[in-house]
């Protein structure tokens, strides 16, 4: 399916968000998630499915001074 992160398009096979961040390496680092204007929290990741088309907004914490 392709669904669009940070605006971008990309084909995936993950069928849900926790599938989504470990493809990409995330886990364990400090991001939030939105899936189609939707703030996700973390411990619910797993539970949304992924669908043809959705939109997904990945913001990364940085820290510095």
């Amino acid at each position: 399916m392709q669904i669009y992160l940070n605006g971008a398009p990309k084909d995936t096979a993950c069928q849900n968000l926790y599938e989504l961040i470990q493809e990409l390496a995330l886990e364990g680092k400090r991001f939030a998630v939105e899936l189609n204007e939707q703030i996700v929290p973390k411990s619910k990741l797993a539970q949304y499915q992924l669908s043809d088309q959705d939109r997904i907004e990945i913001i990364h914490a940085v820290g510095g001074g």
